[in-house]
């Protein structure tokens, strides 16, 4: 139980990789809130969990984020353990990207994730412990064909976790990114769904298809990445900083 008595706060966690890390986090004593639109789901979630507490919040919302996670520390203490998950996954090519969807993909993605850090450490004191994981990917480490704001928001993702490395070099703090492939998610479930019905080929097919974008070819399970998470939030990786750890069945990059 080492994380007995800490909070911990996990973005997106109601569902694919964030609630297996908050799950995760829970299994070793953590008081985890976890945020997400669907209030309802995340109630419902930690119905069947004591150390899971829900939090509806938009982390594209500067004003309710900031709010939901005061609320959070009002109640649980200061956020000792920050998992910046929620994301956006839109594909689209290069000469139909306007605005719209460049800011819908940045706000998510590369906002948020800057709201969330900092206003999770915003209730830490400078000599605190504490564990700053963002959820990157492997499309944050190379370049996904076919979805260039998505690849420029998860780049500057790892930019922004090197740098508070960096700035925080020498304090109990440490910051990483996580890089996962193709993972079995409902993300996954959507997108094969969408190319079985763009390319006329089966389901099956079409989560072969997404597979391949592994090097083993094979798509990821949410444990993996809970797996991952959990030993960055341990003290056995105290000296781990800076790192965006890709978890993609080989090498990527």
């Amino acid at each position: 139980m080492e994380h007995s008595g800490r909070h911990a706060l996990v973005t997106g966690g109601g569902t694919g990789i964030g609630l297996a890390i908050a799950q995760a986090l829970a299994s070793q004593g953590a008081e985890v809130t976890i945020t997400g639109r669907d209030a309802a789901r995340l109630q419902d979630i930690a119905a069947e969990n004591p150390k899971l507490h829900p939090l509806g919040m938009d982390v594209t919302d500067e004003e309710n984020l900031r709010a939901g996670v005061q609320a959070s520390v009002a109640a649980r203490g200061p956020i000792a353990i920050c998992i910046a998950n929620a994301g956006l996954a839109e594909p689209m090519a290069w000469p139909n990207i306007d605005m719209t969807h460049w800011r819908r993909i940045m706000a998510t993605n590369l906002d948020g994730c800057f709201l969330t850090l900092q206003s999770a450490m915003d209730s830490l004191a400078p000599d605190d412990w504490g564990r700053m994981v963002a959820i990157s990917s492997i499309a944050g480490v190379r370049g996904l064909k076919g979805a260039t704001a998505y690849t420029a928001s998860k780049h500057a993702v790892i930019g922004m976790i090197r740098a508070l490395s960096e700035e925080y070099m020498g304090s109990k703090m440490t910051f990483n990114a996580l890089c996962p492939g193709y993972v079995d998610t409902p993300i996954v479930t959507r997108n094969a769904a969408e190319i079985s019905q763009r390319q006329g080929i089966s389901n099956e097919d079409a989560r072969a298809y997404l597979a391949k974008g592994n090097r083993h070819r094979r798509l990821l399970e949410v444990d993996e990445i809970a797996g991952a998470a959990l030993w960055l939030c341990s003290d056995a990786a105290r000296s781990v900083s800076g790192q965006a750890i890709q978890i993609a069945g080989g090498q990527v990059s």
